[in-house]
């Protein structure tokens, strides 16, 4: 039976509005990777001055003037625009636990710093991407396709074989990059769950400030007066972590964590990278394939039909 004029123009209503949407859907997943992936490059660079700074200061002094300098600079740059604003929240207890989750994180990935090249002990926190697809669907009601799971379990793969080299995965060292991907893991669910709920601006403040108080505690046992230099790396790591932490929790705002966590395995490529420019530790050919393996499954969540149909709709919209 053929439609009438009427039925048929409203399904071609509805088919335009579908088509709109999935644009728009696309665009914000598109503009979510582009966030998440310039995180974890600050994470890199975070984690590089870090490691340098370990050499001759203690990690709980280094810890509290990392997330006091992020406390400073935010209050500073947004108290006076947000005023009260800024320290209100409908979710406390969520904040304080995505506060504490970051710094038990935090404190995990800095002792295996210590003990560990940059690019394995990264390696082994990639665990966590997989730990978040795993708990977004039961957590969060997030539907994971079989692409993605396919995409995170390659780039899992990639991560296994990184971690190959001198056979020292289930030493005790390596039990730290571990729990900071369990903690990290959780970190990104509790976010998860405030996005669209609480003002970016108020998580990312308050992530600092329990940070700030936890690491208080412990650090008059071990604090020592930094040189101008040491200072100025603090206050880097600082900046690096707070603004990284923000596009995260804005790449979160624009799609799913399962959708997400292929890309986060690019902080592999960028601590390699930055280790081998700061430390000299040059990647064994395994570690390169495992690197390989990661970027392919990065290539593989991506959709280009998808990306190819939203680039006719902007060039059709005149949209840049």
């Amino acid at each position: 039976m053929g439609l009438s004029p009427v039925s048929h123009a409203d399904t071609l209503f509805t088919a335009g509005q579908m088509t709109t949407a999935e644009a728009l859907h696309h665009r914000r997943t598109l503009r979510g990777i582009g966030l998440i992936m310039s995180a974890v490059f600050m994470f890199s660079a975070m984690d590089t001055l870090a490691k340098y700074m370990l050499k001759s200061y203690p990690i709980s002094a280094l810890m509290w003037a990392r997330y006091m300098v992020h406390v400073v600079v935010m209050m500073a740059w947004l108290g006076p625009r947000m005023g009260k604003k800024l320290f209100h929240t409908s979710h406390p207890w969520l904040q304080i636990l995505r506060g504490v989750l970051l710094v038990g994180s935090t404190t995990f990935f800095y002792f295996a710093l210590r003990y560990l090249p940059l690019a394995e002990a990264a390696a082994i926190t990639f665990v966590g991407p997989v730990l978040t697809a795993l708990l977004s669907g039961p957590m969060l009601g997030d539907k994971v396709t079989r692409r993605q799971w396919i995409a995170v379990t390659l780039g899992f793969t990639g991560v296994l074989i990184i971690m190959r080299p001198g056979g020292g995965v289930l030493s005790l060292p390596a039990m730290f990059p571990l729990a900071t991907a369990i903690l990290f893991s959780m970190y990104q669910i509790v976010t998860r769950k405030l996005s669209g709920r609480e003002h970016p601006y108020t998580s990312l403040f308050y992530t600092a400030l329990v940070g700030g108080a936890i690491t208080s505690f412990a650090v008059p046992l071990h604090w020592i007066t930094p040189t101008l230099t040491q200072a100025g790396f603090v206050v880097c790591i600082g900046f690096l972590g707070g603004f990284g932490h923000l596009l995260l929790i804005r790449a979160m705002e624009r799609t799913s964590p399962s959708t997400l966590a292929p890309f986060v395995y690019s902080q592999l490529i960028w601590s390699t990278l930055l280790a081998f420019l700061v430390f000299g530790d040059f990647p064994e050919p395994m570690t390169l394939f495992g690197m390989l393996v990661v970027v392919a499954a990065g290539m593989l969540a991506v959709n280009w039909k998808h990306m190819r149909r939203l680039s006719d709709a902007d060039d059709q919209t005149g949209t840049h």
